[in-house]
């Protein structure tokens, strides 16, 4: 299997910001916003993002067409466009690759079987049987996750009651809540599609990129390497029984990027206070689901969007959830939106939260203790590939990996 490495950078980026952030450069102003001293806060509410202003949204004419093997993101992005004045019902394959949101506004001539409600009640679960280990009692609960991302909506019902934190380091001044943030935060602790519904939530905004040139940018991550330092001092703060024990950074980091020496020490320090810290590239991977199938079974995973033309067969890397997603939107406070492709930012998140519910059920796991037991019991399935039924996985399973940790945590009393 060919495993997504040098394009992980670039989806990461291309998942669109609400309004396109501003590249530093001269007149830019960029700012720390940190708790008072001795006291956790949240320093700022960041405004709901506003769509109807942007370059395509409002009311369309026409829906775009989706081109297979593109690679595009946002191909058919219907989010906050009014669409009710379309007769849609001979563009079903268009839609069954549509990003829409809350403020969408759908015709009454839709394609047979393209069900809206059904479509957005799937893309919530988190997948994988993790809704009955919630039911359960295994939720997170009493586990710190720190998550380093662009400005969140402070006030969604998704993890308001969660959110224990937020800064701004190095982020742009008075910018209105971005996309990302909103969907990362809801996969880790979100309490209808989250992972880890019982977590509580740390959050600092930072921006780590510099413009060379229209629609290019480089990496300068010593922002990055501040805020997982940021997050260690908190941790340091907190009751020993309720601490951090993971971040989530939604970003690929190699040497090749301006200051990974900075963050690979930050990242160093965090392991030595037993902070697990999570990013795009630690042998993990997205798997694809259309959008109508049940995100409950392993059969309705195969391949993610953006790797599946250059998959020929086999097992890889270990697979988590990532496509066709109903996440908190940054429009407003109880707005989702639909995400047809997740890009491998809304993996680490993913993988975040299910450590969490790993440390509440065996709470002197270590990452190492937790990759190795995610591997061995992980399911392989059998999927259809150029007319063969080939073996693909292996996909990671909450329930026989936590069933796991319990017994060896029965073990070692």
């Amino acid at each position: 299997m060919r495993c997504p490495g040098t394009h992980a950078v670039l989806l990461v980026l291309g998942v669109m910001a609400s309004r396109p952030l501003a590249a530093q450069s001269e007149g830019v102003a960029y700012v720390d916003m940190l708790s008072p001293p001795g006291k956790l806060a949240i320093v700022r509410q960041p405004p709901a993002a506003d769509y109807t202003g942007m370059p395509s949204h409002g009311k369309l004419k026409a829906v775009p067409s989706f081109r297979q093997g593109s690679g595009a993101n946002f191909q058919v992005d219907l989010r906050a466009c009014d669409l009710s004045a379309l007769d849609l019902r001979d563009r079903r394959e268009d839609l069954l690759h549509a990003d829409f949101d809350s403020r969408t506004i759908w015709p009454a001539r839709l394609p047979q079987g393209f069900d809206v409600a059904r479509i957005t009640d799937l893309g919530k679960s988190p997948g994988l049987g993790l809704r009955a280990l919630h039911a359960g009692g295994i939720t997170g609960a009493g586990v710190g996750i720190g998550i380093i991302d662009q400005a969140l909506l402070v006030r969604h019902v998704e993890y308001k009651e969660r959110l224990r934190l937020y800064e701004e380091i190095h982020w742009i001044k008075g910018t209105e809540a971005q996309m990302h943030g909103p969907a990362v935060a809801s996969i880790a602790v979100g309490k209808s599609v989250g992972v880890a519904p019982g977590a509580d939530l740390y959050y600092i905004a930072e921006w780590h990129a510099t413009s060379s040139g229209p629609g290019r940018f480089e990496f300068d991550l010593p922002p990055v390497a501040r805020s997982i330092d940021r997050l260690v001092a908190i941790n340091k703060t907190l009751p020993r029984e309720r601490r951090i024990r993971v971040i989530s950074i939604s970003l690929g980091i190699n040497p090749k990027m301006k200051g990974f020496d900075l963050v690979k020490e930050a990242i160093s320090k965090a392991e030595q206070e037993g902070i697990f810290t999570v990013y795009v590239g630690r042998g993990f991977t997205g798997l694809g689901r259309a959008p109508l199938a049940d995100p409950e079974e392993f059969t309705s995973f195969g391949p993610g969007e953006f790797w599946k033309e250059t998959w020929h067969g086999g097992t890889g890397s270990l697979m988590v959830p990532m496509d066709s997603r109903c996440l908190a939107s940054p429009t407003g406070d109880s707005d989702y939106a639909f995400y047809r492709n997740g890009g491998l930012s809304w993996t680490v998140p993913w993988v975040a939260g299910l450590y969490a519910l790993a440390c509440q059920v065996h709470p002197r796991v270590t990452p190492e203790l937790f990759w190795e037991t995610a591997r061995k019991t992980g399911v392989v399935t059998k999927i259809e590939r150029v007319g063969k039924s080939v073996e693909f996985g292996p996909i990671v399973s909450p329930r026989g990996l936590l069933e796991a940790l319990i017994r060896l945590q029965r073990v070692s009393r």
